[in-house]
């Protein structure tokens, strides 16, 4: 790899001075699962790599606090899959917990996990021009492109976004504190993503010279929530598809209903339609089922991941039903 200028400041202020203003020079380090792979593979060769490790209090904490929870961007993955702060929303703790294994989720952060680069085999390749490394075309367009977006409409890049978390925070309403020069901002949590077309654009919508630092979820009157998701194999993959539902009880049917789906385009999607398919109806296997394929209508599938669509509908029911507290039948 690359040589570099390490440096492990001990605050967020102190680490703001030590970030560029164009992407690629400096990079920041938090787990290191994912920035540490990416330098060794040479994608990534920042003149400069610096470490938030070195940063305590709530950063590295969970607190609930007043409405909310509050997750400190340095938390780690295996902590929010255990939380008893967190217990009331176990679409993100259940998330959580299927991560990787047990080495990567004690590693990895909230904060790595939701800034974390694509997973592309073509970006990954230090070989390959693809569109987020200065090139002129998406080479899984016309390539091996099995584990790629399905709702592509308008995207240049067909990446998936590769975060496990962004999709239950999302359906919980969460809410994303980012720190840079100009002060401290409050974002949605849908907001933070974007889909990036070139070298100078991120997966996120952070500037190279800000740092996330905490999420905060709604925590008064906690929805009834699931996340469910389907994997080649249980443990080192990420999902082929997920989906996260969100929703309100109200008598017997739901209120509020937020639907989210992972790993199936460039950014964290929220269903609009799967959540209408559910609004004021009480939650059953058929009205989960009319969800599923809410959700899937519209996908646009490429030429060797036509799989996914069958598997939106599926986690989408599977995730509503949870949500509701129906029996997961499909373990047997």
């Amino acid at each position: 790899m690359k040589n570099f200028t390490y440096h492990r400041p001990a605050t967020v202020a102190a680490a703001l001075p030590l970030l560029d203003a164009e992407w690629g020079k400096t990079e920041l380090l938090a787990g290191g699962t994912d920035l540490l792979d990416r330098q060794k593979e040479y994608v990534s060769q920042p003149d400069k790599v610096v470490s938030l490790t070195g940063i305590g209090g709530a950063f590295k904490q969970i607190a609930a606090a007043g409405d909310a929870v509050t997750i400190g961007a340095g938390v780690k993955l295996a902590d929010i899959a255990e939380s008893k702060e967190l217990a009331a929303f176990p679409a993100l703790t259940g998330a959580a917990g299927e991560i990787a294994g047990p080495q990567i989720r004690n590693m990895g952060t909230l904060g790595g996990s939701l800034c974390q680069r694509n997973r592309c085999w073509y970006f990954r390749d230090e070989h390959v021009p693809c569109l987020l490394k200065g090139g002129k075309k998406c080479f899984a367009l016309d390539g091996e492109n099995e584990y790629h977006a399905v709702f592509t409409q308008g995207h240049p890049c067909v990446i998936v976004h590769p975060s496990t978390l962004a999709p239950p925070l999302i359906a919980l309403g969460a809410t994303a504190e980012v720190v840079g020069p100009k002060g401290t901002r409050t974002v949605p949590l849908e907001k933070l993503f974007q889909a990036p077309a070139k070298e100078t654009q991120r997966e996120h919508t952070l500037a190279p010279n800000e740092v996330l630092v905490a999420v905060k979820i709604p925590a008064k009157e906690p929805p009834r929530n699931a996340s469910y998701e389907v994997k080649q194999r249980e443990t080192s993959e990420w999902p082929l598809v997920q989906a996260a539902v969100a929703f309100r009880p109200f008598v017997k049917v739901a209120r509020d209903v937020r639907v989210v789906l992972g790993h199936v385009a460039p950014t964290p999607l929220v269903s609009e339609a799967a959540a209408k398919a559910l609004e004021g109806k009480e939650v059953t296997d058929a009205t989960a089922t009319a969800a599923g394929e809410a959700a899937a209508a519209g996908a646009k599938p490429l030429s060797g991941n036509g799989y996914k669509v069958a598997l939106v509908k599926t986690v989408v029911k599977r995730a509503a039903l949870l949500a509701a507290g129906a029996r997961p039948y499909w373990e047997g």
